[in-house]
């Protein structure tokens, strides 16, 4: 029996198993959604604008083991969906988007809302697609789905003219895929993994860094054990919190530009370096050469060999899949007992809890007014830690990643690559879609939330019961931030004049919202928003936060990863310091 190319789009999707398909409608892919409309195998999530839809199932992708899928329509549905397609490529999370297009005939003849899906989106997606025959049409997306979600995933865009999608054919949903130039290395080389376990058994100061590809690649299992069983310290980067237990002491925090001061000593001072799915971003070593200075043997595991040694030159090269090669790895460990030297390693957990001692995350506390700080501290005691969290772009992100204690992966989502405000309301509903009984809070500011907060109405109709965390300090945080540290003091733009009243446009949306000024009512405030009475609604928490606060550690432009800026406590302490040493010289 022959159907419509649109009907082929609706089967292959159902062959594939999704669930939900997030997107919104327009003229080009019309057809596609009448075809929707005719099935009842999988839900369309109506969303308020298409950079929202890319969004919501990228979140739907990061908390589950499943493609996130999103429709969008020619022309402004396609340019409204690159941003969501590009915060998803530079983080390696699979997606499938399938955009309309004009017809066949009208293709480079600026017809109207044709724009050039193919051209814009090639820089920010793994592979795209444009579909010109209907024969091809089931073929290739079944080949997206498998390219999104292997090797080092991303997403893939499949844009299917208006004319392929009313033309008829039969149905034939392929077996298997096989795709000739496409074959990712998934075992790493039994020779490498040998000498990685070689080296580090003879490691004095060993150090675990791990990255998003641990998290991607379901690793979280094999890092802890190879941490615990050799008793390493470990760290995570931004995107691979949760691949080691927050809350464990052999985990050291975040690393990077806000990292804590324990694990960017560390990582700068360790002699054998086990990196594990990281890419040793700019926002994780700053400058190659001062990470470099102080010499150090490099493991790198990635299933990209694109990834292996593009910023730092490494020793010990393994591509494959982290999962595999951590298991690999394991065995060696086993058959052979190698592990290393016990002194060497109890003086390097010495100088590590030295420290660790000052704790780099102490900030001054308030009766007076909130710190973003102690709001984050006090959902992560009133959740049991085991919310998925999700945020937006900005300091409020940064205290998020430092104060929310992550014990398991795919439970924080952030936008990390790109840096996109205006992600964490729909990464919430992703979430929350792909996690029913999960407790699921966005971590927000005053501005991300504006970009996408037409998405309380999306909320509202599929009846999304997400909690807002705002921490509401009126500015531009991280921007203020920069500004007071770097640019004098002059604030330029960064001060968010005439926003509105938050609790009462939640209220306009349908949902609930709490205004909170005093330090004393955000412990009560929250375990009411968490509560059984408003489990089942939205509840926007607008907390007036102190203006002044800034994210510390912090390393800035052009220093290294021992040249942090530390904050108060710290500082003092070292002034103090060298206030001694230039006392006993004299």
């Amino acid at each position: 029996m022959q159907i419509s190319g649109a009907e082929i789009v609706v089967r292959s999707l159902q062959e594939e198993g999704v669930e939900f398909v997030f997107g919104y409608p327009g003229g080009a892919v019309l057809e596609i959604y009448d075809a929707i409309f005719k099935q009842d195998a999988f839900k369309h999530v109506l969303v308020r604008h298409e950079q929202a839809a890319v969004h919501a199932a990228d979140a739907y992708s990061r908390s589950s083991d499943k493609v996130g899928v999103a429709l969008v329509t020619s022309g402004p549905g396609a340019t409204n969906a690159l941003t969501g397609i590009a915060t998803a490529y530079l983080d390696s999370i699979p997606l499938v988007v399938i955009s309309g297009q004009v017809g066949t005939p009208a293709i480079g003849l600026d017809a109207f809302q044709e724009v050039d899906m193919i051209g814009m989106s090639r820089p920010c997606v793994k592979h795209n697609f444009l579909v010109k025959d209907i024969a091809e049409l089931a073929s290739t997306i079944k080949k997206a789905f498998y390219i999104a979600k292997t090797g080092r995933p991303g997403p893939v865009v499949v844009d299917i003219p208006k004319d392929v999608q009313q033309t008829l054919a039969e149905f034939h949903w392929p077996d298997s895929v096989n795709i000739r130039s496409y074959t990712p290395v998934t075992r790493g080389h039994p020779g490498q993994i040998k000498k990685a376990v070689s080296l580090l058994a003879e490691a004095k100061r060993p150090f675990i860094y791990v990255g998003g590809g641990a998290v991607l690649g379901n690793a979280a299992d094999e890092v802890r054990e190879l941490v615990r069983s050799l008793g390493l310290p470990c760290t995570n980067t931004l995107m691979g919190l949760g691949a080691y237990p927050g809350t464990d002491p052999q985990f050291l925090g975040m690393l990077g530009m806000h990292g804590t001061y324990e694990a960017n000593m560390a990582m700068q001072n360790c002699d054998v370096l086990i990196a594990i799915g990281a890419r040793f971003d700019d926002r994780v070593i700053s400058v190659p050469s001062k990470f470099t200075a102080v010499p150090k043997k490099i493991v790198h595991i990635d299933v990209d060999p694109s990834s292996i040694a593009k910023r730092v030159k490494v020793d010990i090269p393994i591509v494959g899949d982290v999962k595999l090669v951590l298991r690999e790895m394991l065995d060696v460990l086993k058959a052979t007992g190698a592990k290393p030297a016990a002194e060497p390693l109890a003086a390097w957990w010495r100088q590590i809890d030295a420290w660790r001692a000052p704790n780099s995350l102490r900030y001054a506390t308030s009766n007076e007014i909130i710190k973003p700080q102690y709001v984050v501290e006090t959902l992560f005691e009133v959740t049991g830690g085991n919310a998925i969290i999700t945020s937006d772009v900005g300091q409020h992100q940064m205290w998020a990643a430092q104060y929310y204690k992550f014990d398991r992966p795919k439970q924080w989502l952030n936008s990390g690559g790109l840096g996109t405000m205006g992600v964490g309301l729909p990464y919430a509903m992703g979430a929350q879609l792909a996690n029913p009984d999960a407790q699921v809070a966005c971590i927000t500011g005053e501005a991300s939330i504006q970009m996408n907060i037409q998405e309380l109405s999306t909320c509202h109709q599929y009846h999304i019961p997400v909690k807002l965390v705002n921490l509401n300090n009126r500015y531009l945080g991280m921007v203020r931030q920069w500004q007071e540290i770097f640019y004098g003091n002059r604030y330029s733009e960064s001060y968010m004049d005439a926003l509105p009243d938050f609790v009462k446009l939640a209220e306009a949306y349908g949902h609930v919202g709490f205004k909170v000024e005093k330090p004393s009512d955000v412990e009560p405030v929250l375990r009411e928003a968490f509560g059984p009475k408003l489990k089942e609604r939205l509840v926007f928490l607008d907390f007036l936060t102190d203006q002044s606060e800034n994210v510390y550690p912090m390393v800035g432009n052009g220093k290294g990863l021992d040249e942090m800026d530390l904050p108060p406590h710290m500082r003092d302490a070292q002034a103090a310091e060298s206030e001694r040493d230039y006392g006993n010289l004299c």
